[in-house]
């Protein structure tokens, strides 16, 4: 007998799995069907529709990385600190969901409902907000620059992080995130007018 929300979990984790195929075809819902060992009828007794599906997704993605971003904020009292570990957070999330990245980045959302898009680009906003808290810190605690301006340099984290995360898809997941972490931190450290 399954649980409750059971197969709805499988559903979703068989269409991250569909994702994680570099270059994929379109996700159709018959083929997911087909995968997940159901009629399409099947599906939509769990989800009204693949928007929904993918909205699924993308709530799995928000409550995994802001859980893990207020305990970096709860547990970290340097804002430099809270930064890197955030950036580390982002990057080491991407390397181990690829489906997930390509839904970050919205691949796996070009021809689906606009709506998809909306909600990812709210979930980026909120992710270069808490960068721009910690800089703030950063800057209130003289770690990094005092001419530094969060609200750029955490525009310019989460571009670079979004980088990573497109060189990762478009190389068919050959460049993992992490690849030279330690040489970019530095040089974003650098950049930030940290000490060294």
């Amino acid at each position: 007998m399954r649980k409750p929300g059971e197969r709805k979990i499988q559903i979703l984790q068989t269409l991250a799995g569909m994702l994680e195929t570099p270059q994929a075809e379109k996700i159709t819902t018959a083929a997911l069907a087909a995968r997940v060992e159901v009629s399409e009828a099947a599906l939509y007794r769990h989800f009204a529709s693949k928007a929904q599906m993918y909205e699924g997704l993308i709530e799995f993605i928000e409550q995994t990385l802001f859980g893990l971003i207020n305990r970096i904020l709860a547990e970290e009292p340097r804002g430099l600190l809270q930064a890197q570990a955030m950036l580390q957070l982002l990057l080491g999330f991407a390397e181990k969901n690829r489906g997930m990245t390509r839904v970050l980045i919205g691949e796996a959302l070009v021809n689906e409902h606009e709506r998809l898009q909306a909600r990812v680009n709210q979930l980026l906003e909120r992710v270069e907000a808490s960068l721009k808290q910690s800089l703030r810190i950063a800057v209130s605690q003289g770690e990094v620059a005092s001419a530094l301006e969060p609200a750029a340099a955490a525009n310019l984290l989460l571009c670079w992080v979004l980088g990573r995360w497109q060189l990762f898809v478009k190389s068919g997941f050959r460049q993992p995130p992490m690849q030279r972490w330690d040489s970019q931190w530095a040089l974003l450290r650098q950049g930030l007018g940290a000490a060294a």
